[in-house]
């Protein structure tokens, strides 16, 4: 018997936000926490695409976590999430969470979607980074996609190990070793179907490894893809300024502080979320100048175009940069 499930209250959505409550906490792995979220009401919560994020509103600041379900809807959303003693406070926001307490969220958000047209899947998680992963497994097995996961971790810190076996079956490598993984994904790139895409996340140097093996191996780049958690600690940067060609302003981006903050403190308003050129979010157009791409959001061929640039991140290559604001 199938239940019906009432359709979520108004007051839970506001401005495309979502109000949910923490419905469960259990440890996936030593330092990683599971938080199965829900509509305070009950209901059905928007469906995504699989390896879409969540954006939750953690305290001062808001952080996106990959939802691990298959992207149908359902009562339910489920982050895994790494603590990090050192990181921006997001990780331990999350893992105060208990039972009962109220959060807000923006709806799925997606930029690591599978290929609706590719021949097969190959998947590549290390640690934390099977999140992801999981989700592409669950809409792949759901919908009879050919596909495999190849998953490293740690001894003992192994998170999902037990949901992947029962999703993939003999299509889940998994590997304590380093060495071992690196070994059978070379083999693995070396030896697929024409057609497949392949899709990496975790540490850098795994997806470096990916990366390169694959176009060594003569992979197109248009079927290599990367989720990152961020990008890497960059350098101040040369002093510039901010041409808004709409308003006429002008904006000075001191080295040190970034195109982002130096709008916001001059009272532009610019949507943004990560702050670590990875969502998207705070992508402008740009109408005059060059940017100096620090962002892991464009692709190639968008930063060789220079007419968008990811303030939070990037800069300038020329002493003014103009913008469509």
């Amino acid at each position: 018997m199938t239940a019906v499930l009432s359709a979520p209250p108004a007051a839970a959505t506001e401005e495309g936000g979502l109000l949910l409550t923490v419905a469960g906490v259990e440890e996936a792995a030593p330092g990683i926490r599971t938080v199965t979220l829900r509509r305070p009401g009950g209901g059905l919560l928007p469906a995504y695409p699989p390896g879409s994020h969540l954006v939750l509103s953690c305290g001062d600041r808001r952080n996106a976590y990959s939802l691990t379900g298959d992207g149908m809807a359902a009562p339910e959303y489920r982050i895994s999430v790494l603590l990090c003693p050192d990181g921006d406070g997001g990780s331990a926001f999350v893992h105060a969470l208990q039972v009962g307490d109220a959060v807000v969220a923006a709806g799925p958000r997606s930029a690591f979607a599978p290929v609706s047209t590719a021949r097969h899947h190959l998947l590549v998680a290390g640690g934390i980074g099977v999140t992801p992963m999981l989700s592409h497994a669950r809409a792949a097995a759901r919908w009879g996609r050919s596909f495999e996961l190849f998953y490293g971790h740690r001894p003992g810190a192994g998170a999902h190990r037990a949901e992947l076996a029962d999703v993939c079956g003999p299509r889940l490598r998994a590997f304590e070793q380093a060495a071992g993984l690196l070994d059978a994904l070379g083999a693995a790139l070396a030896d697929q179907p024409m057609g497949t895409h392949v899709y990496v996340c975790g540490p850098a140097p795994l997806m470096a490894f990916v990366e390169e093996t694959a176009a060594g191996l003569g992979w197109p780049g248009d079927r290599v893809h990367a989720e990152r958690f961020s990008a890497a600690d960059l350098d101040p940067g040369e002093p510039f300024v901010a041409r808004l060609a709409r308003s006429g302003g002008r904006v000075p981006v001191p080295a040190g502080v970034s195109l982002l903050a130096a709008l916001e403190a001059a009272g532009v308003a610019v949507p943004s979320m990560c702050r670590q050129g990875v969502c998207g979010e705070c992508r402008l157009t740009v109408t005059a100048g060059r940017p100096l791409h620090r962002d892991l959001y464009l692709s190639p061929p968008e930063h060789a175009s220079g007419d968008a640039v990811m303030c939070c991140v990037s800069r300038s290559l020329d002493d003014e940069l103009e913008l469509d604001l």
